[in-house]
């Protein structure tokens, strides 16, 4: 499983982190717009290629996969290139800035027989698994809270009349899309399609949201799920049912689960690595090796189920992306 990024950021750092421990995985190439740009992971890492045109590398034989890890606007036409010239993608959530983009790229990956995935850590941790064991435990459900607020290191440069491409709608940012969408993953992997969605956002003049509270209605239930690029707070997520509540210290990397349910207090962790990126390259090395398209076509199905709730909640708020323009 040969893998080539595209990007040069701190998600790539980690990325490449998580891939130096999987076994029978390994990063070969590297794209960037600046051979200076890529050269610091690559001798970190020891990746021998550095390429500047993106055709070229998605042309190298010894390239298996294409990690797409650029500014969220960009994950459509570079994943859809990938995949026109052969290549199996790994695509960075947002998967996509519209529905009809992840579509797209879904229609020609199984046209061509490729498999693409969507990177979100959630779904694929071993204590995510073990919510998924244990929630029953809690009887009925009634509420689900969901707080993932990080203060983000280009706020200060928007604040400053700048406009970093995270906080653009050009760029398809935001809070939703870059960190609500771990909240989003956390419940409807294990809930399913909500019966309605509705998206209250803290907004930039620019018409970005900066922080904002998905409220999702399900039979029986409401989950709230928080997402903050404008404030720090603890990060958790809240399971509560009639007979009891689950603690997640995280959404986007689960470190702990803590059930009470029963009369009794149990802690649960099977994670043994922080860098939970590792977990899903786990699980895509295992469908590639046994080629199992139904598995990935199964999760694509999945992520476009969450696109659909994501795009609705994003235009309930009135965010509106230079991808929505497009057809």
């Amino acid at each position: 499983m040969n893998i080539a990024t595209i990007g040069t950021g701190f998600i790539v750092d980690t990325f490449l982190s998580a891939l130096s421990k999987v076994d029978g995985a390994q990063c070969v190439a590297m794209y960037s717009r600046k051979q200076e740009s890529a050269r610091p992971l690559a001798e970190k890492y020891e990746i021998g290629k550095i390429y500047t045109n993106l055709d070229e590398m998605y042309g190298d034989p010894d390239v298996d996969f294409v990690y797409v890890a650029s500014p969220n606007s960009l994950h459509y036409e570079q994943a859809y290139r990938a995949l026109e010239l052969g290549k199996h993608v790994i695509c960075e959530k947002p998967f996509t800035s519209t529905l009809q983009e992840l579509e797209s790229l879904t229609q020609l990956a199984k046209q061509k027989q490729l498999l693409l995935f969507e990177a979100i850590t959630t779904i694929h941790l071993p204590n995510y698994q073990l919510i998924k064991e244990n929630v029953d435990k809690l009887g009925p459900i009634k509420f689900i809270q969901c707080n993932y607020s990080q203060y983000s290191s280009r706020y200060n440069a928007l604040l400053a009349g700048e406009t970093p491409n995270i906080f653009n709608p050009k760029f398809s940012g935001g809070a939703l899309v870059d960190i609500n969408i771990y909240n989003l993953h956390f419940v409807m992997n294990l809930f399913g399609t909500p019966e309605s969605i509705r998206y209250t956002a803290n907004k930039h003049p620019n018409g970005i949201d900066t922080s904002g509270v998905l409220v999702m209605k399900y039979p029986g239930f409401i989950a709230e799920c928080v997402g903050c690029k404008d404030t720090n707070s603890m990060n958790f997520a809240l399971i509560q049912g009639e007979k009891g509540y689950i603690h997640v210290d995280g959404a986007n990397g689960c470190q702990t689960v803590v059930v009470h349910a029963e009369g009794t207090e149990t802690t649960l962790n099977q994670q043994t690595t922080q860098n939970s990126l590792y977990y899903e390259l786990v699980a895509f090395r295992e469908i590639y090796k046994s080629q199992d398209f139904d598995r990935c076509y199964q999760l694509l199905d999945y992520s476009r189920s969450v696109m659909d709730m994501l795009v609705e909640a994003r235009k309930d708020a009135g965010i509106v992306f230079a991808a929505d323009q497009q057809k």
